[in-house]
């Protein structure tokens, strides 16, 4: 790949031609650079208002870019080890599914653990893919499921040599890593494409001491939420190929899918996003990971909360652990996590990332700072006071256990009825049901209706998870497949 100048973000330095050159639009957005809104201009601000535009020669068109798009895509590509990069506009969502249509058709089986986020479930029953789920334990003293050991994702990969791609987290929520070394190894070796979701991992490719990034790895996709540890405004991500893949190719995937109005205040934020973590991310991501881990040390000294690092670690389901995710075990106080969200939001006026049945987690990026933590830090320690109680009524779910009586896409369009959830044992699901975030399926399509999903179900709702998915908002009740 020719070297280009990181210092550049053509999207950005068009946009300030356009400002220049003060333009009459007789075009789209109807707001005409926020003079048709002044309440929108007070919202937004006048500079971010003149920069929502439509696509015209000096700003390219992202469905077919030819020139600052395209220059734009090139400079992330490098930035990012890739062959292609392609902006998205549509979220990580999008990127995912994008990866899943550019190489699984009806009937293709694909390979990937059973805690995938809802994105990659709704592909399948978008594309017609037959899920082939890899096991990834519960790990009992943290709560929580793991990554895909090397040992079954080989076994996978033996017992369905059809199969046509595998899809890997790196890393999941909770921070943790599989293999993907020894993973994309095997999996080429097989004749697999290898996906990953990296919707949590865009610092992986610029900091240092951190987990392998899916380039970097040999991958050969990976949807990367920029917006999320990388900087860039909500909804704007990358899909990353490598130099396997007809990038043409996948941009006709893209196009599919991807809006023909997309969005400058986006592209501009993926743009100077990139800029900035190709010129400092190192020093960034490290500052990221002193932030993380002072306030393990400080939150692990109050007692009864667990922030787990790098000593987590067995080389086989936890591979390897990000360090930049602040994860707190929270059941040592006898409450949930979502309890501990709540309280954290409801009393102390601090929005973290998520809680679950065991666990929260404060996201920490580049936009965090030391006084922050502290305040965080505090109101953990206010909590343990005042709200600690018997650990006793907790319970612990392995959500990774699942049978799968038929493909999402059969499950999701088949004739359904809707069913007392308490009535629905042994039915099989013909929607999903997750708490979120972090949107990972309790239940997904298809997949039986166990004791276990009630009861999970249930106690999640019980103690305050942000239960969706289904079309009764209550969730009293599921939509099954009828027999």
């Amino acid at each position: 790949m020719k070297e280009i100048n990181q210092n550049q973000a053509p999207i950005v330095e068009a946009l300030y031609q356009l400002q220049k050159r003060r333009v009459v639009p007789f075009d789209v957005p109807g707001h005409k650079r926020g003079k048709g809104s002044t309440e929108l201009t007070q919202l937004f601000g006048e500079k971010a208002i003149a920069m929502d535009a439509n696509s015209m020669q000096l700003l390219d068109n992202l469905s077919h870019p030819v020139s600052v798009i395209r220059e734009a895509e090139e400079l992330a590509a490098q930035a990012f080890s890739a062959a292609h990069a392609f902006f998205m506009v549509n979220g990580t969502t999008q990127a995912v599914q994008n990866m899943i249509y550019a190489t699984i058709k009806e009937g293709d089986m694909i390979i990937l653990p059973r805690n995938v986020h809802k994105s990659v479930i709704n592909a399948l029953i978008m594309c017609g893919g037959i899920p082939v789920y890899v096991e990834t334990p519960l790990q009992k003293d943290l709560e929580i499921s793991t990554g895909m050991p090397l040992e079954l994702v080989k076994e996978a990969i033996d017992l369905h040599p059809e199969a046509k791609a595998i899809l890997v987290n790196n890393p999941t929520y909770y921070g943790i890593c599989s293999d993907l070394v020894h993973i994309t190894e095997y999996a080429h070796q097989a004749g697999l494409r290898v996906l990953v979701d990296e919707a949590h991992g865009t610092h992986l490719y610029f900091g240092k001491n951190l987990p392998i990034a899916a380039m970097h790895a040999g991958c050969d996709m990976a949807a990367v939420s920029m917006h999320k540890s990388g900087g860039s405004l909500t909804q704007s991500s990358f899909l990353l190929c490598n130099d396997e893949l007809d990038g043409e190719y996948v941009r006709q995937i893209i196009n599919l899918t991807q809006t023909t109005s997309a969005s400058y205040l986006l592209m501009a934020s993926l743009d100077l996003s990139r800029q900035t973590l190709a010129l400092r991310g190192k020093e960034i991501f490290q500052r990221v990971l002193d932030l993380a881990q002072y306030a393990r040390d400080e939150i692990n000294e109050i007692g009864d909360y667990y922030a787990y690092s790098t000593e987590v670690i067995d080389r086989s389901g936890i591979y390897d652990f990000d360090r930049t995710k602040l994860v707190i075990q929270t059941t040592g106080l006898g409450l949930t996590g979502s309890e501990v969200y709540d309280l954290l939001r409801d009393e102390y006026n601090i929005q973290i990332e998520f809680g679950d049945t065991a666990n929260i987690l404060a996201y920490i990026s580049v936009g965090d700072r030391i006084v922050d933590i502290e305040r965080l830090v505090g109101a953990l320690l206010e909590i343990r006071r005042r709200f600690k109680k018997p650990k006793k009524d907790l319970l612990v779910f392995d959500i990774a256990k699942t049978e799968v009586v038929m493909t999402p896409k059969q499950a999701f369009f088949a004739t359904k009825e809707s069913m007392i959830l308490s009535d629905s044992l042994n039915q099989i699901a013909g929607e999903m049901v997750m708490c979120y975030p972090p949107g990972i399926p309790i239940v997904a399509p298809g997949e039986r209706i166990t004791s276990e999903v009630i009861e999970h179900i249930l106690y999640a709702k019980e103690k305050g998870c942000f239960l969706m998915g289904t079309e009764d908002p209550e969730l009293n009740s599921i939509r099954v497949v009828r027999g």
